[in-house]
C-alpha cells in the first residue's frame, strides 16, 4: 500500500463563534515565535550557534507563552522558527545582506512618530493528531485549546469548528489541521491534511529520464526516446528581483504590506514548483519512464575546499532562491503516486562531458547554454547535454551508460529541445502559447 498525504482547504461555517478564540490562538503563536526568536538571537550572539527545535523545546516548555497553545501546536511553532534560522544561516553564506527571521508584530505610531502600541498578527496555528478529534459524519472538528485560553476549570477545553470542504472532497484519516488567517477575506480557514492509502501503482514503463537543475533553465529533461525539454526559470528570477525591492520599500518590514508581499512571493514560488513537478511527471508517464535520475546538488554552493562560491551579486541571489532540494522532494512525492522512482545521482563532470562520445573537456562548454564537442563535430544545448549524462548516470560503471556512449546517435534533439514556459493560470505550456508572466 502507498501512503499519500493530501491537503484540503475548508471553509469554517461557524466562523462568528470561533473567530475570537482562533484570533487568541493566532496571537499566542506570534508571541511564542517572538520569545523563541529573542532566545535564538541571544544564543547566536553569545555562542555563534543556532539552537535547533529540540533545544528550543527544552528551554521554553515551561514558559507561559508555550502554554498559550496545545503542546504539539507550540512545538510546531518552534520547529518552523528553527527551520527559518537554518535557512537564514545558509543564505548568509552567499548573501551578506541576509537578515535573520523577524519578529511577528505590527507597531502603531502617533502623529509625532512615537510608538503608541504594538499588535501581534494572527499566525497560522497547527494542531497535530493529539490535539484533534474529528467528527466526519457531521463535518466537525474539536481542536484542543491552549492552557492559557481556558476561562475556568469547567470550561470547554476545545474549539468546536464546523467546516465545509470543496465539492467532491471526503475528509478522512485526518492527520493535521492548520488554521490559516486569510487577510484578503478577513477570516480564518482550515487546511486539513489527510492520509490516503492506495494500491502501489505500477510504473508506466522501464525507461529512464534525466533532469539537470539549473538557474537560467530551472530544469532540463532528457528522455531515452531522444527527446528533450527545457523549463526556464524566468518567472522565479523576475519574482526574486521584484518582491525584495517592493518589500524593501515598506516602512515596516513586519507590517501588513510587507507580510502580504512575502506571502504572495512564497505562494508563487510554491505554485511554480508544484506545476513543474506535475508537468514533468505527466510527461514521464507518457514516455514510459519508470525511473527519473535527478542531479544531486549537495554542496553546489561550496567549492572543492568547502568555501562558499561567489557567483556575483545576482548569481548569489539566484542560487539561494534555487530551492532544488524542495523541488526534488515535491517531484519525488508526485512521481511516487505514478509508480515512478526518483533517484539522486552525482552531477560530477556531467556539464563538461560529451553525452555522445564521452570526451571530457572544460573548454567544450564555450558559452552559457552552448556545448561544442570537437570530436563529434557537433554543437548542442549544454543543459540538455548535462541532463542526458545524468540520465545515463555516467558516474556509475554500468553497462547501460557504456553502451549508450558508443551508439551512433542523432544530435538534433540535443540542439533543439522543446521549451515550456510557466503560465500562472494554465501551468506549463509550449513557449509559443505562453504570454509574459509578470507579478
Amino acid at each position: 500500500m502507498l501512503e499519500v498525504y493530501r491537503t484540503h482547504q475548508a471553509k469554517i461555517l461557524n466562523h462568528q463563534q470561533v473567530e475570537g478564540p482562533l484570533d487568541r490562538h493566532g496571537w499566542s503563536a506570534s508571541k511564542l515565535w517572538n520569545v523563541a526568536n529573542y532566545h535564538s538571537r541571544e544564543v547566536w550572539e553569545n555562542s555563534g550557534k543556532i539552537p535547533d527545535h529540540g533545544d528550543l523545546k527544552d528551554e521554553l516548555k515551561g514558559h507561559t507563552k508555550y502554554k498559550g497553545l496545545h503542546s504539539q501546536s507550540s512545538q510546531r511553532v518552534l520547529e518552523e522558527l528553527a527551520e527559518a534560522f537554518n535557512s537564514w544561516y545558509e543564505k548568509r553564506k552567499s548573501d551578506d545582506r541576509a537578515n535573520p527571521p523577524g519578529y511577528r508584530k505590527k507597531n502603531y505610531y502617533d502623529d509625532q512618530g512615537r510608538r503608541v502600541h504594538e499588535e501581534h498578527p494572527r499566525s497560522t496555528v497547527t494542531w497535530k493528531q493529539n490535539g484533534i478529534k474529528h467528527d466526519s459524519k457531521n463535518n466537525r472538528i474539536r481542536l484542543s485549546k491552549g492552557a492559557n485560553h481556558k476561562e475556568h476549570p469547567k470550561a470547554w477545553e476545545y474549539l468546536l469548528v464546523e467546516y465545509e470542504s470543496r465539492p467532491g472532497v471526503t475528509v478522512e484519516n485526518l492527520q493535521q489541521v492548520r488554521a490559516v488567517y486569510d487577510k484578503a477575506k478577513g477570516r480564518w480557514e482550515l487546511h486539513l491534511v489527510c492520509k490516503d492509502e492506495t494500491e502501489t501503482p505500477t510504473a508506466p514503463g522501464n525507461e529512464t529520464a534525466g533532469i539537470d537543475l539549473g538557474i537560467c533553465n530551472f530544469a532540463a529533461v532528457a528522455y531515452s526516446t531522444e527527446e528533450a525539454e527545457l523549463y526556464p526559470g524566468n518567472c522565479l528570477k523576475q519574482d526574486g528581483y521584484y518582491f525584495p525591492k517592493e518589500i524593501a520599500k515598506c516602512d515596516d518590514p513586519s507590517g501588513d504590506r510587507a507580510t502580504r508581499l512575502q506571502h504572495k512571493w512564497s505562494e508563487r514560488r510554491t505554485h511554480f514548483f508544484h506545476s513543474l513537478a506535475k508537468h514533468i511527471v505527466q510527461r514521464c508517464a507518457e514516455e514510459g519512464v519508470g525511473r527519473i535520475n535527478v542531479g544531486d546538488l549537495e554542496g553546489v554552493r561550496e567549492d572543492e575546499g568547502g568555501e562558499s562560491k561567489n557567483w556575483g551579486r545576482h548569481g548569489n541571489l539566484d542560487l539561494h532562491g534555487w530551492a532544488f532540494d524542495r523541488f526534488t522532494n515535491i517531484l519525488e512525492y508526485k512521481a511516487k503516486v505514478e509508480g515512478i522512482e526518483v533517484v539522486e545521482v552525482s552531477e560530477h563532470n556531467t556539464s563538461k562531458t560529451c553525452c555522445l562520445c564521452g570526451r571530457e573537456e572544460d573548454s567544450q562548454r564555450i558559452e552559457r547554454g552552448l556545448y561544442v564537442c570537437e570530436k563529434c563535430d557537433a554543437a548542442f544545448n549544454a543543459d540538455v547535454n548535462g541532463a542526458e549524462n545524468i540520465r545515463l548516470n555516467l558516474n556509475q560503471s554500468n553497462s547501460e551508460s557504456s553502451a549508450s556512449l558508443d551508439e551512433d546517435r542523432s544530435t538534433g534533439w540535443l540542439a533543439q529541445p522543446s521549451v515550456y514556459l510557466h503560465n500562472l493560470t494554465r501551468g506549463f505550456q509550449p513557449q509559443e502559447q505562453v504570454v509574459d508572466c509578470k507579478p
